[in-house]
């Protein structure tokens, strides 16, 4: 989440997106193939967040840094899984440009179309931001800040749900599978997002974002906890939806303001609907935000195909009700 614990980086940017598109291509590829043997069917497995984690995470990226080859060969990771399952692009490509602070960068924008007459032209945003900060302090020679649970683990759910869902093609409304960029910047992917579908007259009816999902909670009766629990009926129906107590209440995450830290806010102040972020970092339970240790190694990927899959009923029932059931309070 941006800058909770006010610590940024600021790092010389030199390679704009444009030279970057050919950075990684057989790493892409091989990352592609092995998912697509890892799951091929049925739930959401361990083995495939692995795989997914592993590559986004992977020291070849580099940190994700906005405008980086890394970041450049995550995009066209997620533009090939998006491909793969038959998500198709919002716009005429994958690709929704923009420049953060002077450096040309994008987020990722897939969509499955609802399928019912009316409730198609409601939309749904499934998020999660895709960059991270490149290069954080050295420790042991090492440098590079991956990014696993900030936020390789909330991309890899965001592209989970959109293969379930592109398989079950049951959703009535349209759904969004977005991956951010430059949401270390200060939220600019979504900011500018958010902005562009405001100005195209979408009917948003909710944003559900994933934030730092990579390790369980400490000794919480719940799974996860949403931001700004107390805005609207979201986590009742979260839970209502998954049939198990699956969101929570956090007190610090209303202490930290976190409802205001992530990409769930400028849609929220754009459309002034329900967008909420799903995280279960709660100050206690990782010690690597924004730390080169973020690393795959200290991800528990169990837990995270288990939330996952926890969350695929809610996405669906979202995406399928005939009245619009999460409300503002």
């Amino acid at each position: 989440m941006k800058k909770y614990l006010g610590i940024i980086a600021v790092l010389s940017l030199s390679l704009a997106c444009k030279q970057a598109t050919v950075v990684a291509q057989s790493d892409v590829k091989e990352a592609h193939t092995q998912i697509d043997k890892k799951n091929n069917s049925g739930d959401i497995t361990a083995e495939y967040v692995a795989t997914t984690m592993k590559f986004l995470a992977s020291d070849e990226l580099e940190g994700r840094d906005t405008g980086s080859k890394g970041y450049e060969a995550a995009v066209q990771f997620a533009e090939k899984e998006f491909q793969s399952m038959g998500v198709a692009p919002y716009f005429d490509s994958y690709r929704d440009p923009f420049e953060a602070k002077g450096v040309p960068t994008m987020n990722v924008v897939g969509y499955l179309k609802g399928n019912d007459k009316e409730l198609a032209n409601q939309f749904v945003v499934v998020g999660a931001h895709l960059d991270h900060i490149g290069k954080g302090g050295e420790v042991n020679g090492d440098a590079i800040a991956n990014g696993a649970n900030d936020n390789a683990a909330g991309s890899t759910a965001v592209l989970a749900l959109a293969k379930q869902l592109s398989k079950l093609k049951s959703n009535k409304r349209s759904v969004l599978f977005v991956l951010f960029g430059a949401e270390e910047k200060g939220l600019l992917g979504s900011k500018h997002l958010a902005q562009v579908l405001k100005d195209k007259g979408m009917d948003l009816y909710t944003m559900v974002n994933f934030e730092m999902i990579g390790v369980p909670l400490n000794e919480k009766s719940y799974k996860a906890y949403i931001t700004g629990y107390e805005k609207s009926n979201m986590a009742a129906k979260i839970n209502e939806y998954s049939g198990a107590e699956l969101i929570g209440f956090l007190p610090k995450a209303k202490e930290y303001q976190l409802f205001q830290r992530s990409d769930n806010y400028p849609f929220f102040k754009q459309f002034n609907v329900p967008c909420q972020t799903i995280s279960t970092f709660d100050f206690t339970n990782y010690n690597y935000y924004h730390h080169v240790d973020d690393e795959v190694s200290e991800m528990n990927f169990e837990f995270m195909a288990e939330l996952i899959n926890a969350c695929l009923p809610v996405v669906v029932k979202i995406a399928s009700t005939s009245e619009k059931e999460i409300k503002l309070n």
